[in-house]
């Protein structure tokens, strides 16, 4: 398993032998500690759940659940298994599961901007301001026709912008220091600094969105 819960520090340079400066994420990831591993005779599905960071004024039913971890995590976080893992409960994982140059998956919660129209939402071009513009120029135009008479779900129009579940894919491991639980990713990241995000190993599909190995 090649998952790590951390949080998101900021943005940074690293400058190459050869000159060549990196724009890197810094994130402090982990130690993630197991909670609680799921296997199908008992779940019905495979899976491990790690905790990380320090929480405050946890839940009873919480506490009671990493009691055996012997954590009071701030995140809980479930990653889904082929088959049943051979983690136990309380074992523990740092950056050093990466290498430099692996391919990574970051997850995180965009940033939240509010509500928005069309052109900063979904990048529509504005109205004409002449030869019969009809005043707002960044309102939507037409949305739909006499036929069907409705409007089909889905459609692009002005609405809450960002604070959703976004991945970004591909990102190379450009830094570790495993004495301070750091490691530094090739380019950005989604969410605001102090948010959480979980580092995964990269997901390739192909043509027919199934995964390859």
């Amino acid at each position: 398993m090649h998952t790590l819960i951390g949080t998101k520090l900021g943005m940074t340079q690293l400058l190459g032998e050869d000159g060549v400066v990196t724009p890197i994420t810094v994130i402090q990831a982990g130690p993630c500690t197991v909670t609680q591993v799921k296997t199908v005779a008992s779940d019905g599905y495979s899976a491990v759940q790690m905790g990380y960071g320090l929480g405050k004024n946890l839940s009873n039913a919480v506490s009671g659940h990493v009691k055996e971890a012997g954590i009071t995590p701030k995140v809980l976080k479930e990653v889904r298994m082929e088959s049943d893992p051979e983690e136990k409960v309380g074992d523990k994982f740092t950056v050093d599961m990466f290498e430099l140059g692996d391919e990574v998956d970051v997850t995180g919660t965009s940033k939240g901007k509010g509500w928005a129209g069309t052109i900063k939402r979904h990048n529509f071009h504005r109205q004409r301001k002449t030869h019969g513009g009809k005043g707002d120029t960044r309102k939507v135009g037409s949305i739909g026709s006499m036929y069907p008479q409705r409007i089909f779900k889905g459609h692009p129009m002005a609405g809450q912008m960002g604070g959703e579940q976004t991945t970004v894919k591909n990102l190379k491991v450009a830094y570790i220091d495993v004495d301070k639980n750091i490691i530094g990713v090739k380019g950005a990241v989604p969410g605001p600094k102090k948010g959480i995000v979980v580092i995964g190993e990269a997901k390739h599909f192909n043509h027919h969105g199934k995964e390859t190995k």
